[in-house]
């Protein structure tokens, strides 16, 4: 199973400062909109999420179909199928993509520790 690029969204308390900590770390802007309050930091192939006010907790995601590049693959796990792996090991989903459709979904679980994982599929 493919879950496609990896990132880590952090729940943050003040943006801008976020931004200056990553990038003293060696990140920089990737994507997102300071004015909506979240940029996508990125270092080589690691990606960090950076979101003030918009979910309570920390969440791990997954994007089906995606490089660490935001570019399209041509082959790749659609998140309906991963859905139905996960179901058939009896992993309980939070939220579920429809099955029907295509294109665009997605679907979050929590782990075992209360991590949330949200696999966001935008292809």
């Amino acid at each position: 199973m493919k879950l496609g690029a990896f990132s880590i969204s952090l729940n943050v308390k003040n943006l801008n400062n976020s931004k200056a900590f990553y990038e003293k770390l060696g990140f920089s802007v990737f994507a997102g909109d300071i004015t909506m309050n979240y940029l996508i930091m990125k270092n080589g192939n690691a990606l960090v999420g950076l979101f003030q006010g918009m979910f309570p907790n920390n969440i791990l995601t997954f994007n089906p179909g995606w490089d660490e590049n935001a570019t399209a693959l041509s082959s790749f796990d659609d998140v309906r199928k991963i859905q139905a792996h996960l179901k058939s090991k009896n992993l309980k989903l939070e939220q579920e993509a429809d099955e029907k459709s295509t294109g665009p979904a997605s679907i979050m679980l929590t782990d075992p520790d209360g991590n949330q994982i949200l696999i966001d599929q935008h292809v």
